[in-house]
């Protein structure tokens, strides 16, 4: 299928059912699917959206194209879930079909304020001259998930450009505030820009968040800000962002900053940190994070990076979302983990101590929990075909503290940002693994949570073997992970 323009922005009502259902079936039944993270019902998935806990259950929103593996006019699927790893699948939450969101429902977010859930989002709106117009809405969702009539609450002001989306909705002593990403239209630079409001109709602007004396780029996408452990930390997307700010090999890093106090009303971060990578991986991006209201900070990333193609671009679906992570602040440092749930997934449960090889038939749903010991170098290969010319290789070095993670074995991934992944860890110490493995995503958790390396790959599905290549001292446990989609 050529996808012009028209086609892309094509009404929903336009496309057929039969369409639809075989988007849905090739969906399904790809061997590279996940099975046990959200992944498209069909077509496009790209930003989490809406992540909240309303009516007694948490819910999440996808940003999704239904019709290819392109970006397109783009809805919100919805899903709800009692523990953030079993989801249920509610369907298209938010159609693009107002005068405003003309050309796609972008990036938002979404809070419980009395008996409702409170949508804030961006509308793509083009004009038959295609100029855009980013109109901030607003709409109300009630226990039945059904949505209100939309409201639009404000748009870009003048020396703000057309690249001005992704709101997050805040509540924080009696008043609301939006955080935006946003690009000033004199400079083309990046920012985070702050509005307040008493009713959540009538809106002003506040200014641009200070955090950082640094040059962010020429744009600041989804920018998230959450309380963890009595700090702030503050999540975002910087695009152009000069290397020698902060090093990232990714075509765009998402970042954060953590921060003694957030005072919105000023706009001002109280003694910001350095920015330092969310993840160290390939393919994570536009993360979104939100307090629930037992007060654990949750994050759900998009596993797919904007303007990078992937191998199922051509059984017509694309990318996923990262597991759920509760964030903690420890030893002044950010943790991220896997919710407690996730272990309800687990089965068939193989313990292994020193074995060189510890399986031919690792699956492909697992979790591999490990503990290497301190003072030795070698590698691990996953899903590894017999003679190991294929593989997802771990690189460990824990006598002068480094781990790669490697995917120029792992079929047809792109290789224009590099093939592999190094992060710096603390030497002579023993390195705790914790690895998920779902057809073609993996997430390795490192000393807890300290460090996350995510990334798609697409070994053959036969390719199964999970060895190291010399003698190495270790614990491990294998689990295979139940399917949740």
């Amino acid at each position: 299928m050529e996808w012009t323009q028209e086609k892309r922005y094509l009404p929903y009502n336009k496309w057929d059912a039969d369409t639809l259902l075989h988007l849905q079936a090739q969906a399904a039944n790809s061997p590279a699917q996940m099975h046990y993270h959200l992944r498209p019902i069909s077509g496009l998935v790209n930003d989490p959206n809406g992540f909240s806990f309303f009516n007694g259950e948490y819910h999440l929103f996808y940003q999704s194209f239904p019709f290819g593996a392109v970006h397109g006019l783009k809805s919100w699927w919805h899903f709800k879930s009692k523990d953030l790893v079993h989801w249920e699948n509610l369907g298209i939450g938010l159609e693009p079909d107002a005068k405003a969101d003309s050309h796609g429902a972008y990036s938002g977010s979404a809070k419980q304020i009395g008996d409702k859930l409170f949508i804030m989002y961006t509308g793509n709106h083009r004009t038959d001259d295609w100029e855009r117009i980013p109109y901030q809405i607003g709409v109300w969702m009630d226990k039945d998930n059904k949505l209100g009539e939309k409201e639009i609450l404000f748009k870009n002001p003048d020396h703000i450009s057309e690249h001005f989306r992704d709101p997050q909705i805040i509540e924080k002593d009696g008043k609301y505030y939006a955080i935006l990403g946003a690009q000033d239209e004199k400079e083309k630079h990046g920012h985070v820009d702050v509005w307040s409001s008493e009713d959540l109709k009538d809106w002003k602007e506040l200014g641009f968040l200070d955090f950082s004396d640094k040059d962010m780029g020429y744009m600041i996408e989804c920018p998230n800000l959450v309380e963890v452990d009595g700090k702030n930390v503050l999540i975002f997307c910087p695009q152009g962002l000069d290397k020698s700010i902060a090093d990232y090999d990714n075509i765009y890093p998402n970042m954060y900053v953590v921060a003694d106090q957030a005072d919105l009303e000023n706009h001002t971060l109280m003694n910001s940190s350095q920015l330092k990578n969310l993840d160290d991986g390939f393919d994570v991006y536009a993360t979104q994070a939100f307090n629930a209201p037992n007060g654990k900070a949750y994050a759900v990333s998009w596993v797919g990076l904007p303007d990078i193609s992937y191998p199922t671009d051509n059984e017509n679906w694309a990318n996923c979302l990262s597991q759920v992570k509760e964030l903690t602040i420890e030893n002044g440092k950010l943790l991220q983990k896997p919710v407690d749930a996730i272990k309800s997934l687990r089965e068939n449960e193989q313990s292994f101590i020193d074995e060189r090889e510890l399986t031919t038939k690792a699956g492909q749903q697992y979790e591999l929990k490990m503990k290497i010991s301190a003072g030795q170098k070698g590698n691990l290969y996953l899903q590894a075909n017999s003679d190991l010319s294929e593989n997802l290789k771990l690189s460990f070095d824990t006598e002068n503290g480094e781990l790669v993670l490697d995917r120029s074995k792992a079929g047809e991934v792109s290789a224009n940002y590099g093939t592999s992944r190094k992060i710096v860890l603390a030497k002579n110490k023993d390195l705790d693994l914790d690895i998920f493995v779902d057809h073609s995503l993996i997430e390795v958790f490192v000393n807890g949570g300290e460090h996350v390396l995510t990334g798609r790959f697409f070994t053959n599905q036969d390719s199964q073997k999970i060895v190291f290549d010399n003698e190495t001292s270790y614990q491990a446990t294998l689990w295979q992970m139940k399917t949740i989609l």
